[in-house]
Order: structure tokens, then sequence, then C-alpha cells
């Protein structure tokens, strides 16, 4: 439903305000168990983001019901020994991307060093471009979400530096609008989920000096609607998963402050299935464990202590990246 002026929704007055964590908890750990289902059946094309998002998502619940044994056989299966990287799932073709939740799995189970990290560098770092971008696989995609995730996957394996740094910064700074935001390739338009990325590959680079951190504060908390939900381009619906995207880039900024935190908490509470547990994008809609982890993460980030705390550019336990000692760049919040 939408409304008023703006595009969004109408939040039932007696939609719950109680965040439902053993049902998260159930629901998350019989979608990983009902390998059967039509929704588990249908997800193979991105099978090892869907396993990062339950992992992480029962991590944030304190949650540690799950076979880390079983974990490292389905990531087994995705890995592509001779080209280094890892697919989506078994037979698929290694892509950047399920290569960076493969290989933040890994990271929260304590597995990576069973593979060959140089394989898995090398695979990241020739997917590099002359003019800093990197392709998503062999086939030549370019999008800023690859430059995060060929960032993220070298800082987890200690290897950065086997990246040109300075010219994927460059490629990141030259997808940047006048509105301040970030899209996906140079003159593409402001996404909030590209702003995430382009802001996190920053923070992994330490040059987030480089942006006009008040500008871009304002252009995020511009995607706070009436009804509390964020959206990710202007006039577009609410969406849970913004409540991570948008929330995660504030905070690196230092600016989670300037959006309305208890009217953002009552829109993701009334996006719960109050029977079977889980997050939708919105009220009313179906859930997924996709916006099961934003939806817990972004409460995580706005301090519900029930919950583990999480790294809000790494997506991750905030537990696991002091382990691991990499630090990134923040800006302290300011008023």
């Amino acid at each position: 439903m939408t409304s008023g002026f703006h595009k969004d929704v109408v939040i039932d007055k007696d939609a719950t305000t109680e965040l439902l964590l053993k049902k998260h908890t159930e629901y998350l750990l019989q979608y990983a168990k009902n390998q059967d289902s039509f929704e588990y059946v249908m997800s193979e094309w991105l099978r090892a983001s869907g396993v990062y998002w339950c992992l992480t998502a029962l991590s944030l619940l304190n949650s540690h019901d799950i076979d880390k044994d079983d974990l490292f056989k389905f990531i087994n299966s995705c890995w592509n020994e001779e080209k280094g990287g890892f697919g989506a799932s078994e037979h698929h073709d290694p892509h950047i991307l399920y290569t960076l939740s493969a290989v933040q799995i890994l990271t929260m189970i304590n597995r990576v060093d069973s593979f060959d990290i140089d394989k898995i560098v090398q695979f990241v770092v020739n997917l590099q471009q002359p003019d800093g971008s990197f392709y998503g696989d062999e086939w030549g995609e370019v999008d800023t979400r690859f430059t995060f995730c060929g960032f993220a996957t070298l800082a987890l394996l200690g290897r950065l530096d086997s990246c040109n740094v300075d010219a994927g910064v460059q490629f990141v700074l030259n997808c940047r609008n006048f509105d301040g935001a970030f899209g996906c390739v140079p003159g593409s338009e402001s996404h909030a989920g590209q702003v995430y990325c382009c802001v996190g590959a920053l923070s992994i680079a330490k040059r987030l000096y480089s942006i006009d951190t008040e500008q871009l504060g304002w252009w995020l908390c511009e995607r706070q609607l009436p009804s509390g939900g964020l959206n990710g381009r202007p006039e577009k619906l609410p969406d849970v998963c913004y409540s991570w995207w948008v929330l995660a880039s504030l905070k690196i900024i230092g600016k989670v402050h300037w959006i309305d935190k208890a009217n953002l908490v009552r829109f993701i509470l009334a996006s719960q299935d109050t029977d079977t547990g889980g997050f939708a994008d919105r009220p009313g809609d179906c859930v997924d464990p996709f916006h099961t982890l934003f939806g817990l993460a972004g409460l995580s980030l706005l301090g519900d202590t029930r919950l583990a705390k999480i790294n809000p550019v790494f997506c991750m336990p905030q537990s696991v990246i002091d382990k691991l000692d990499i630090i990134t760049e923040s800006i302290p919040p300011t008023s």
C-alpha cells in the first residue's frame, strides 16, 4: 500500500514491535535443512551468498546450531581449483560475488587455510582492469559492487596489497555523482547499494577523506520515508535491505544519528512474519534469508544488544573481524 505524496507503505497499528529472536533462529535453521523446498531449489544460482546470509544472521542471533563441516563441504563443491575462484554452487562458473561470500563463510568457520590462498588472490587480481575497475568474471561486466568484492576478499585474506588499490580507488571516485552518491559505473544513477559498496571500498583502502561525507550523509538520510523505512533511490518504496546498505554507509561516515532511529526500528520490526519468523522487504510481504540478515544487521547497527555486534564494512560479526586484526577507516560521529 502507498501513502501520501511519497511512495511509501502504511504500517498497521497492530504490527508487532517485538523482535522475534527464537522464531528467526528456527526459520533460518529450517530453511537451511529443507533442501526440497521450492525456494531452496530455485536459489541455486546464488546459493553461496544464501549460505553466507543464513550463517551471518544466525551468528547475529548468537546461534551456533549449524554444522560447520556441512558448510565446508558445500563451499568446497563451489571451488574451481583451476581458476581459483568460487561459483554460486557446484558446477557454476567462478564469480567475484560468490568468491567473497565463500571467503566470508570460510573466515567465519575458520577454514580459509584449507584452500590455496594464492590461487584465490590471483583469481581476484586477474579481474582488475587497467582503469582500476573489476570484472565480475571472465565475461567482463563492470560494477562498483565488484570493486568492493575485490577489496573485501583480499582484505579478509590479508592480501589487499596484491591489487592496484590506488587505481581501484580512482575508479570508485569516478563513479561519484553531483549529489555526492555513487552509481555502478561512471555516469550511472546513484543508488544506496552502490554507495555502500563504494564507501566500503574506500574504508578498506583508508581513503574516505577523498569524498564529501556531509553531502553524502544528506543524500543517505533523504532515503528515509514517513513510514520510517529506507529506500535505495528517490521515488522508490522502502525496503528492509536498505536498513543495511544505507545504515552501514552512515555508520562508516559517522552519520547514523542523522536518521530517525525509533521510526526505522518500527518499520523493520513490522516487516517480520510473526508466524514463521524471518523478515520481508516490507510489512506484509514474504520473508527470505536475504532480508532476514539485513533486518537483523540493521538492528545491530542501531545498537540492539540482544544481537551480536556487526561490522559495518564487511557485514560480518565484529568479533570475527577483530580476530583478523583488520583495520578499516571510519569517521567519528559529529553533530
